[in-house]
């Protein structure tokens, strides 16, 4: 006798209040995630089939030499160092009315996921670039620590800026900072010499100095703070599908009402939907990354 299969179309959300994400739901809620979460587009991604994932990475590569005819050709030997990426859960919750519960499962999703992935891809973001609640071992912000130059964004603290990452013998392949930067970036990284405008921002493809800059739209970005490394060098990874869950009876200590009292779902009739996922990151050389950071007094 075959067994029946799920289908997220013909079962009521009420019937099917806790368990994996339907795949296409899931992929569709990851390919947001990953389309707009910042680390993501810049770091490189590691397969991970556990929570845990050891890998070995490139510390130095392979050289080429030039060779005069008949003499013999140098060897140079790669530099390898092993890592461990460990993935976190990170957890967010959605509040929605309880009517949600008659939408079919499929139809449920596609009300959500935008949400969903905003939320993850910002949290996730602010962890691994900010340092803003972030449960892995470092983030962008610690990491450039010993890198930081505090001073006003212009055109010189840019050059200073890739200047310290290429002194560490790292190449910058991508710069974070914030839509609150255009207008700075427009007016100050450029300047006039021997007669010459010398322009390092292009608005048209938000790019500085040829490279790609990513905006980080959180209010937790200072205006003036820039960060620049080489991105080969922060990786992550996605080991499981995103699991949810749904209840109507919670008092959420996290979300107030506006007389400033809990949010309780069975006397208000709404439903919290908590979705998780697992999802590692880590930086693997303090020195690819360094930033500029305003000074309060600027």
């Amino acid at each position: 006798m075959a067994t029946e299969q799920f289908n997220p179309d013909n079962v009521m959300l009420y019937e099917q209040k806790d368990g994996s994400i339907p795949q296409d739901f899931n992929e569709l809620i990851l390919t947001n995630v990953m389309d707009n979460s910042q680390v993501m587009k810049l770091g490189k991604y590691e397969q991970m089939d556990g929570q845990e994932k050891d890998f070995r990475f490139l510390t130095k590569g392979v050289g080429a030499y030039w060779v005069d005819e008949g003499k013999k050709i140098q060897t140079s030997k790669p530099e390898w160092a092993t890592a461990k990426l460990r993935a976190k859960k990170l957890g967010v919750i959605l509040v929605a009315s309880r009517e949600f519960l008659n939408y079919s499962v499929s139809r449920f999703f596609e009300e959500m996921y935008p949400q969903v992935a905003e939320a993850f891809y910002k949290k996730f973001d602010n962890a691994v670039i900010l340092g803003v609640e972030n449960p892995f071992a470092q983030s962008l912000k610690d990491s450039t620590e010993a890198n930081k130059i505090e001073d006003a964004l212009n055109y010189d603290t840019i050059l200073q800026l890739e200047d310290v990452v290429a002194d560490k013998n790292y190449t910058v392949n991508g710069f974070v900072s914030s839509a609150k930067n255009r207008s700075t970036l427009r007016t100050n990284a450029k300047k006039v010499e021997n007669g010459f405008n010398e322009v390092l921002y292009d608005r048209t493809s938000n790019t500085l100095d040829g490279v790609p800059v990513a905006d980080l739209n959180t209010d937790e970005m200072k205006k003036g703070t820039l960060y620049a490394g080489n991105f080969d060098y922060l990786r992550y990874g996605i080991p499981y599908p995103i699991h949810y869950s749904i209840s109507e009876d919670a008092q959420l200590s996290t979300l107030t009402n506006e007389d400033g009292s809990p949010v309780n779902l069975f006397e208000q009739e709404l439903i919290a939907c908590r979705f998780t996922m697992d999802i590692g990151a880590m930086i693997l050389s303090d020195d690819a990354f360094a930033r500029i950071e305003a000074p309060a007094s600027i």
